[in-house]
């Protein structure tokens, strides 16, 4: 699972960026580090003059990391990344 907020308006957003992890790994209560970090955090102000496409990239940056890291955590290795032809599988290599 991924968690994607995106925060709208002027208010202030430190507990989502707190959230978010980017600067170090997420504690509970108790002390107990987060298994994987799973939520990014976009404020919406800073994209308001931007192009569309900087905040999608900005909001699904994180995504690739966290499945890879999901992978690992469950302990399944990579599948194989094979490349198709409409009439052959043209090649096959694990990443």
């Amino acid at each position: 699972m991924s968690i994607i907020i995106v925060g709208v308006g002027e208010a202030d957003f430190k507990a989502m960026e707190f959230l978010d992890g980017d600067n170090g790994v997420l504690k509970s209560l108790t002390g107990e580090p987060a298994a994987r970090d799973i939520v990014q955090f976009v404020p919406f102000r800073q994209f308001k003059n931007a192009p569309r496409e900087a905040l999608s990239q900005m909001v699904l940056a994180e995504v690739p990391k966290q499945l890879v890291s999901y992978y690992k955590w469950q302990g399944w290795p990579p599948r194989a990344v094979c490349t198709h032809s409409p009439l052959h599988t043209v090649g096959c290599s694990v990443p």
